[in-house]
């Protein structure tokens, strides 16, 4: 790294005024620091971290910014606000939350608090999902939308929402649902509130393109649509229905392909309301993504919009075509799930040691080690700058030979462990030695692969990172102090799970991915690294692989009346040993009488002590308090 390094070399390396949205920077001390508001406003996260380790919480840890969760919303809802008063659109925006997106409470709560202003809503999916709005909604002019797919009691579950007064609209997913709330809402001697989710021929672009377009899982065909509609006018339910929904994919990054959907749905609400259907909403899905990369274009990791963008994208959409076919303008409804969440929590790890190949320079083979371990050597004591491919050659041939005769009883131990610590001493020069055109060899660029550094981190990426190991998604991945040093270490991040698939390998950088990320080696410990932009999907889809349970989450609200600038407001612990065990089928109580009885056996066979037995059995119930991560520098927590 160079040594001219300073805030700008950090910031520009790691990329934070580009992801970090105005939300996460780097301050002059080198520390990053988050600003909810987007403002002066900011808050350390190792402040956090320490004034979190004073209550017993160290990482790996949840940091969630309820500020940006707030801002967030606040920023959707004003924004589709600002385009209808620009454009002049004649109807009105109602946001919900799809709570797939992030089923815990807290940031349920958080929002619908946070939304209260605006009339903001929930979108329910399953039949858990709509027993918690059920509760949790209490705004009579707010949405309750239920889409999935659904048996009686999910309808007859959703009925009872508009008996509460709710606004809830159960969106028709398939044709056969209509024939189970028809006999319901006639049982019931009530009339639903309906809406039809439409298959629409557009797609959405980036990662999750497939789950909108004409081979979509949910919605009706246009043939279907006109099974629906024929059947609503033959019982003279036309209006019942008020909603038409469409979803063209999650994270969607061309600005371009959300317009064309909503024209093209637009187009079906318009149709609609010619043939005497009093529709008085569109709700355009989810969709609205956030810039991961911070590249700022329409990449599977980026966006090439702002939310302001995409909401004067959606209001023209609709009105153009509504002005197009003379009908009056709906409401406006979205499922803006991740750009609303994504941003507000952090996960901070712990880095506690590497794995590396080379270590240091090669020691003089003795007299009586082998000629190949004399061979390597003279090859790393008169390193070759002007012949090194050749030498490279040369020492990778060594390398198998020596493979080669060790594996036929040729060859000591202790003679194939100095040819391999030779050859990676030489590997690391040739590294170093290769121009900036040769690095682009594939020998080479294998070569420092093989070479990298992995710095191994107290979490799970199953548990918490679950969209990059199955999706590939990127994140931004940042040390969050030292960054007024320049980092020495090229590295990449393992996990503590025991399986290969449980690394990081692949982080933003300019223009494309790349396979390292630079930290700092001897900084001391503990050395910290956030994870950003965690708050979609990933608090809920995480499974426990390897038993390695949810990590503790600590809420932090901005307060200027406080020395720090913010206070933790709460603190949720994260899954104990005994948690997970009883989430696999293991009761606690039940193992502990198992051990006993071997220990008791042990101890009639003189094989223990009765205080060693009884100390074993006291160490085997506390470790079930416990959390499931490791016990990093005397810290030991729940």
């Amino acid at each position: 790294m160079t040594q001219d390094w300073n805030i700008s070399s950090a910031i520009q390396t790691y990329r934070t005024d580009r992801w970090g949205a105005g939300y996460f920077n780097i301050n002059d001390q080198g520390e990053m620091e988050a600003y909810p508001e987007q403002d002066h406003q900011s808050i350390s996260l190792p402040l956090v971290m320490k004034m979190a380790a004073e209550r017993g919480i160290h990482s790996p840890c949840l940091i969630r910014f309820q500020n940006i969760l707030r801002h967030r919303l606040r920023a959707i809802n004003e924004s589709f606000e600002k385009a209808i008063s620009e454009i002049g659109y004649q109807g009105y925006y109602r946001g919900v939350f799809p709570i797939k997106v992030n089923q815990l409470r807290e940031v349920v709560e958080e929002t619908l608090d946070a939304g209260k202003p605006y009339h903001f809503g929930i979108e329910v999916g399953s039949k858990p999902e709509l027993i918690i709005a059920l509760a949790l909604h209490e705004d009579p002019e707010s949405l309750l939308i239920c889409n999935g797919y659904k048996d009686r009691s999910f309808i007859e579950l959703a009925l009872s929402g508009v008996k509460l007064n709710k606004k809830t609209f159960i969106v028709l997913e398939k044709v056969d649902e209509l024939d189970q709330i028809i006999d319901c809402a006639q049982r019931l001697k009530m009339k639903p509130i309906l809406g039809v989710r439409l298959r629409l021929q557009t797609k959405g672009s980036g990662r999750w393109a497939l789950s909108g377009g004409e081979g979509a899982k949910f919605g009706l065909s246009t043939s279907e649509l006109m099974v629906v509609i024929e059947k609503l006018k033959s019982i003279g339910w036309e209006e019942c229905l008020k909603l038409i929904h469409f979803h063209v994919g999650s994270q969607i990054s061309d600005i371009n392909q959300c317009a064309q959907a909503v024209k093209e749905g637009a187009r079906y609400y318009a149709k609609l309301r010619k043939m005497g259907f009093q529709l008085e909403y569109v709700d355009i899905g989810g969709g609205a993504g956030i810039d991961y990369d911070g590249s700022r274009t329409s990449t599977d990791s980026s966006i090439n919009y702002t939310i302001e963008e995409f909401s004067t994208s959606v209001v023209q959409s609709l009105y153009s075509i509504c002005e197009d076919e003379k009908v009056p303008h709906p409401a406006i409804v979205s499922e803006c799930g991740r750009a609303l969440v994504a941003y507000h929590s952090v996960l901070v790890v712990e880095a506690f040691g590497t794995i590396q190949k080379s270590n240091g320079a090669m020691t003089e083979p003795g007299p009586d080690a082998d000629k190949i371990v004399h061979q390597i050597y003279e090859l790393s004591e008169h390193f070759d700058q002007e012949n090194r491919r050749a030498t490279l050659h040369q020492a990778q041939n060594l390398k198998e030979e020596a493979s080669t005769r060790f594996g036929v009883g040729l060859l000591s131990l202790e003679d194939k462990a100095a040819v391999e610590s030779g050859f990676w001493h030489l590997a690391a020069q040739f590294a170093e030695a290769f121009s900036p055109e040769e690095s682009t060899l594939p020998e080479v660029i294998e070569l420092k692969e093989q070479l990298g550094v992995q710095y191994v981190c107290n979490f799970s990426v199953f548990q918490s990172l679950i969209d990059y190991w199955a999706l590939g998604q990127l994140f931004p991945i940042c040390p969050i102090h030292h960054l007024n040093q320049a980092p020495n270490r090229e590295a990449s991040i393992a996990d503590i799970t025991c399986d290969s698939d449980g690394k990081i390998d692949h982080f933003i950088g300019e223009g494309a991915a790349t396979r390292r990320i630079p930290l700092h080696q001897g900084v001391g410990a503990p050395y910290w690294i956030g994870f950003f932009l965690m708050g979609a999907y990933q608090d809920v889809m995480g499974d426990i692989h390897n038993l390695f349970g949810s990590v503790p989450e600590v809420h932090v609200f901005l307060d200027e009346d406080e020395p720090e600038g913010f206070y933790i407001e709460e603190i949720v612990p994260g899954h104990s040993i005994g948690d997970v065990l009883e989430d696999v089928q293991y009761q606690p109580i039940q193992l502990t009488r198992q051990l006993k009885k071997q220990v008791d056996e042990a101890i009639q066979s003189d094989l223990m002590r009765p205080n060693e037995g009884m100390a074993l059995l006291h160490q085997y119930n506390e470790m079930m308090k416990k959390s499931t991560y490791l016990t990093l520098n005397g810290s030991d927590h729940q």
